[in-house]
């Protein structure tokens, strides 16, 4: 019992000492949330008499850290990267129209082509009688007659 007593007057005591240090701190807390109170309304004066408005400010503090982001290492590797694959991109798109176009200058040579273009050829002829285009001439003339 007599132990008993001691670790209770050491725990009241150690509880005590806590209580005091945290009433202390939020003492000090307190103070410091004054005095950056102080401090923040002395800057904002400061930066009124300076013709500094809070919008301004954001705008410059945006900037800064869009300057930061661009010349951040992430930033920096993925704009290399994306323009070499719109370089790439690029080529690439040029030599399918290299190939498309050569694709296309073969099939014009083609006999498939040439016998097609004669026939539209043909039926132009004959639409601006140019050629023997007697059945049409026919049909438009009912119709000019109607």
């Amino acid at each position: 019992m007599f132990v008993d007593q001691f670790d209770f007057i050491d725990d009241v005591s150690s509880f005590l000492q806590h209580m005091t240090i945290i009433t202390k701190t939020e003492e000090e807390i307190q103070t410091l949330r004054q005095v950056l109170l102080a401090k923040e309304k002395y800057a904002s004066d400061v930066r009124r008499q300076l013709g500094l408005s809070p919008l301004s400010t954001m705008k410059q503090n945006l900037s800064r850290g869009w300057q930061d982001v661009q010349s951040s290492a992430p930033y920096v590797r993925t704009r290399d990267n994306l323009s070499h694959a719109g370089q790439v991109t690029s080529a690439a798109l040029s030599n399918v129209g290299v190939a498309f176009t050569r694709r296309l200058a073969e099939m014009r040579h083609s006999s498939t082509f040439k016998s097609l273009e004669e026939m539209v050829v043909s039926v132009k002829d004959k639409v601006t009688n140019n050629g023997d285009a007697s059945g049409f001439q026919r049909r438009s003339s009912r119709h000019n007659a109607s």
